[in-house]
């Protein structure tokens, strides 16, 4: 055993993990216990739908600008390899909320997408939901925009209103706005009130947020802000879009540097290598205007020391198709793809007195996360049997830790809207390994040296390759993972089903 456990952590450390280091040069301050048992920190969660890794000025846009998002960082920890489960909406929306993979609860396309195979089209009741377990325990709880967890058939009875939030404003269960220019009222839309003619969106549920923070103020609270931007359909205020025309102009981009094509799954591929699309820069300063109003109301009543803000996405950035607004270089591909740019999301989180301002993180973390860290953070229990999947940050964030994942999994058994192929791929280190489902062709890559993933290593290096194999195998196991009809997994890799993750990775060594 003790061979096998020194083979482990050689296996582990040629992989990168050993090199993944949390950049933080603080000691974690202890909260006096008295003020700790009389407030527990309130909650803000911010989630943008489908924005790109690329697409905050934090994480280099070249384009964007996005400075409330920006001063976020400045106050807290930015994650450079942060996790969406699913390279799609819904599933990802699911994990953050119950903390279990999409491949755990069945839920693993976009609610009303094409299923091959069948999947879960309403979150069910019988799960029990972060805001849940905080209601629970005294907060009060909002949810504002987004929700796309549960068909037209569930609507009314898989509301956000029925899986613990308070108050539900705009959240039913089309995933997007979709008509031209509804992001302006009249929306006529379930649970939010149609505005004055004109009013955006994006502003509005900015102030619906901030409204409820003002109510709520003297209790504990959680803003569960998901907001309809930057999904399609493109429109924004003409003010803001005129800016974003202007500065176009002067970069005077060609179509042959504005797009790039790569091959992919046998075909050619058109995507966008650099932003420069007026209308969604003008949708993404929205959002960032719009977690500004929030983080104001935040500061103005006085609760900005006790107010912990987490900012992610869902999926990665509409590069590929659907009029490729965004870019997501130097990652590749996009939404819908188990690429990097369809799974590596923009990640934030303050912690007031907890966190340096500044602090850079490479390690790896994941949207099932959020609901075991938000427990952590509330000094509230545990609860394993319900976030399954998730692990908490607060080890990582007080410095105890430099990763608390050794190994990262993605299940997308469907074709997407983007084009991208029914997949699995498990992260490990520095290394990637993507199955494709329909011809079984395997895919290695070290993002560490190829973050671009442009070389791929399956051939080259196949003992790392089957391990890895073994390890995606041994876990579709333990969450019973479904897969498209005629799909055979790849045999004659020797890891038995029974096996959990460490006696794979042990396996792996010898």
């Amino acid at each position: 055993m003790m061979a096998s456990s020194v083979n482990r952590r050689q296996f582990l450390k040629t992989l990168g993990i050993g090199a993944m280091s949390l950049t933080l040069p603080y000691t974690y301050q202890n909260c006096n216990a008295r003020e700790n048992a009389a407030r527990r920190p309130n909650f803000v969660f911010i989630l943008v739908d489908d924005l790109g890794w690329m697409d905050i000025g934090a994480n280099g846009s070249p384009f964007y600008e996005t400075p409330n998002v920006d001063k976020l960082a400045e106050e807290g920890i930015r994650f450079t390899q942060a996790y969406a489960a699913a390279p799609i909406c819904s599933p990802t929306r699911a994990s953050i909320l119950t903390g279990k993979h999409p491949a755990r609860l069945h839920l693993t396309q976009w609610i009303g997408g094409p299923g091959n195979p069948d999947y879960v089209k309403n979150l069910p009741l019988e799960e029990v939901l972060l805001p849940e377990v905080l209601k629970e325990n005294g907060y009060q709880t909002g949810f504002f925009g987004k929700w796309h967890l549960n068909n037209k058939a569930g609507e009314g009875k898989y509301w956000p209103d029925k899986q613990g939030f308070d108050v539900n404003v705009a959240g039913h269960w089309r995933g997007g706005l979709y008509i031209p220019n509804k992001f302006f009222s009249p929306w006529d839309i379930p649970n939010i009130k149609n505005g004055p003619e004109g009013e955006y969106m994006t502003d509005r549920l900015a102030s619906e947020a901030a409204n409820f923070i003002e109510d709520h103020k003297d209790n504990p609270f959680l803003v569960y802000l998901s907001f309809y931007t930057v999904h399609a359909p493109f429109s924004a205020p003409k003010d803001r879009v005129e800016t974003y025309e202007q500065k176009k102009t002067k970069l005077g981009l060609s179509d042959k540097e504005r797009f790039g094509q790569y091959e992919a799954r046998g075909r050619t591929f058109q995507y966008r290598k650099t932003q420069d699309h007026p209308t969604y820069a003008a949708m993404v300063k929205s959002m960032d205007m719009a977690v500004g109003t929030v983080l104001d109301k935040v500061k103005k009543l006085g609760l900005e020391d006790d107010t912990v803000v987490i900012f992610f996405s869902d999926n990665g950035g509409l590069s590929t198709s659907e009029g490729t607004p965004t870019a997501n270089t130097p990652l590749r591909a996009g939404k819908g793809w188990l690429y990097e740019g369809g799974i590596r999301e923009p990640a934030i989180i303050k912690w007031p007195r907890r966190v340096k301002p500044g602090t850079v993180s490479d390690a790896m973390i994941t949207s099932m996360d959020f609901f075991p860290t938000i427990l952590d953070m509330a000094s509230l229990p545990l609860r394993s049997d319900l976030h399954k999947d998730g692990k908490s940050l607060v080890p990582l964030l007080q410095r105890k830790t430099d990763q608390v994942h050794e190994a990262v999994y993605f299940h997308y058994p469907h074709r997407s809207n983007q084009r991208g192929a029914p997949s699995g791929a498990l992260r490990v280190g520095d290394y990637k390994l993507i199955n494709f489902f329909d011809d079984n062709k395997l895919e290695l890559y070290n993002l560490k040296d190829d973050i671009s993933e442009t070389r791929n290593l399956a051939e080259s290096m196949p003992e790392l390759r089957d391990s890895l194999l073994g390890m995606l195998q041994g876990w579709w196991d333990q969450v019973n993972a479904e897969f498209p009809d005629g799909y055979k997994k790849i045999p004659n890799i020797p890891i038995k089903k029974e096996q959990t993750l460490s006696h794979v990775s042990t396996s792996a060594e010898s």
